[in-house]
C-alpha cells in the first residue's frame, strides 16, 4: 500500500523521543572534561543504537519514514540549544544507524 509509506506519526514520535533521551543524559550544561564527555556520549549512543534496532524490527522503514525520524531528532536537539554542527553529526550518526 503506497499511501502507508507516507504515514509517519510513529517515526516522528520516535525521532523526538530519541532526541529527548539524548538531552536527558547528555545535557548542555554538563560540566565534564572531554574524556568523561566522550565516554558518556558513547554510552548513550550505544543505548540509542539498541533503541533504533528495536524500532526497526517493529516498524517497516522506508526512505520517507527514516527522513521523518531524522528531521524530528534534529529539530528537537536544535530546540534544546545544541550547537548546529554537533546536531548535524548526531543526526548523521542516527541516519547511518538506520541503514
Amino acid at each position: 500500500m503506497i499511501l502507508g509509506w507516507f504515514k509517519a506519526p510513529e517515526a516522528k514520535a520516535f525521532g523526538t523521543a530519541l532526541a529527548r533521551f539524548y538531552v536527558e543524559r547528555v545535557p548542555l550544561e554538563a560540566q565534564m572534561n572531554e574524556k568523561k564527555f566522550a565516554a558518556k556520549t558513547q554510552e548513550v549512543l550505544g543505548k540509542m543504537a539498541r533503541q533504533v534496532r528495536d524500532f526497526k524490527v517493529k516498524n517497516k522503514m522506508g526512505i520517507y519514514k527514516k527522513a521523518q525520524v531524522g528531521n524530528a531528532f534534529k529539530w528537537t536537539l536544535k530546540d534544546a540549544g545544541y550547537n548546529e554542527q554537533y546536531v548535524e553529526k548526531l543526526t548523521l550518526w542516527l541516519m547511518t544507524t538506520f541503514e
